[in-house]
């Protein structure tokens, strides 16, 4: 019995002076801006230079939304290619079609090509992401609901998605029949809404434990990836729009599988710390105070506003890092300063950040990011 009949919106496109404003779009924007804004303050944690998370952005995007159309562009082709399909709809991805699969491989390209252009390692910039990717993916889910698509099949739960016959032609619009929008018999799973609450918690699971066990070198991204694999598999069973098929079970449910295993491998087998950054170049000695100054700190935050990026980073230990934040000045390295502190309690401490961005860091791990999905 359904005592909660959940609605779903009659128009997913909107006009201003001509122009079409899609809320699919929106949210999809929406998402991005969440995750940039949570990434940015993660970076600042661990010393990266202030909005080098647009520097990201910029590549990681474009690129992830490319190559998310292209997975499922590759994943769904007789929507384009078969018998009816249209060629042209390849480009409308506002109509929806987004494979986070192919989001990840794109953006993971892209930020790879902004790190170098940074000198920081991608795997800095993959951990930051971690928790802010899922919480991106959980906004643009809500374009699905206003698209009245990514529903599962009918249910008899207590709670149900009612879903409208959008109009082929009036793209954005439900069907109208006697001034009433025509609605599809049942109700059905809301799959779009299972995962976004699934989202959610893993971005709340991957913050906690990375808070915990201060995860370096992409390990609080693989942990991101397994957490989402897991969702995914058990909702894309309840899927019921066009995909392909493997032996009667649903591709991306394959895929689930076979990344989470992978992303599990990962995890295990690549250990370190977290990684914090300050400037390649960096002084390891206190300057010289003028004769008219007893001073003989360097200001950080002097630096900061001098708004010069640095070329590149160098990654140190946390205990050099507090330090550098202190005083300006990196300490040489200890008998255990190749390691930060690991497994305690207490993420990021407040504190000012260098806003800086130096040369470029020899050997440093990576791992992969990206945007929204499908």
């Amino acid at each position: 019995m359904n005592f909660a009949a959940i609605p779903s919106p009659t128009t997913s496109v909107w006009h201003l002076l001509g122009l079409p404003i899609r809320a699919y779009a929106l949210c999809i924007v929406a998402g991005i801006v969440v995750a940039v804004l949570v990434m940015e303050h993660r970076l600042r944690r661990r010393g990266v230079a202030p909005w080098a998370s647009l520097d990201m952005a910029v590549w990681a995007v474009p690129f992830g939304i490319v190559g998310a159309r292209i997975y499922h562009v590759i994943t769904s082709p007789g929507d384009y290619f078969g018998a009816g399909g249209d060629p042209i709809r390849v480009f409308q991805i506002w109509e929806g079609g987004l494979g986070i699969w192919g989001a990840v491989a794109g953006g993971a390209l892209g930020a790879w090509l902004a790190a170098r252009q940074l000198g920081l390692p991608l795997s800095v910039f993959a951990d930051a992401l971690a928790p802010a990717l899922p919480l991106a993916q959980a906004v643009g889910r809500l374009g699905n609901w206003f698209n009245n698509e990514l529903y599962g099949g009918v249910t008899t739960l207590p709670w149900g998605l009612r879903v409208h016959d959008m109009d082929r032609a009036n793209p954005g619009h439900a069907t109208v029949i006697d001034g009433k929008a025509v609605t599809l018999p049942d109700l059905y799973h809301p799959t779009f809404l299972y995962e976004l609450i699934w989202d959610l918690g893993v971005a709340g699971l991957v913050f906690w434990l990375d808070r915990r066990y201060k995860f370096g070198r992409g390990r609080a991204f693989a942990l991101y990836v397994m957490a989402y694999c897991a969702g995914r598999f058990w909702i894309e069973m309840l899927r019921v729009d066009e995909a392909n098929h493997i032996f009667g079970v649903r591709l991306n449910v394959f895929t689930s599988v076979v990344v989470f295993l992978g992303a599990l491998v990962y995890f295990l087998l690549v250990k370190g710390p977290r990684e914090y950054v300050v400037p390649i170049d960096a002084p390891d000695t206190a300057p010289e105070p003028d004769a008219e100054s007893d001073v003989s700190q360097v200001d950080v935050g002097d630096r900061a506003a001098a708004g010069k990026p640095p070329a590149a980073y160098q990654v140190v230990s946390e205990e050099r890092f507090r330090a550098y934040q202190r005083t300006g000045v990196l300490p040489p390295a200890g008998p255990a300063a190749g390691s930060d502190a690991t497994g305690t309690p207490g993420d990021d401490e407040p504190g000012a950040v260098s806003a800086t961005r130096p040369a470029e860091p020899d050997g440093k791990p990576s791992a992969s990011a990206s945007a929204d999905e499908h």
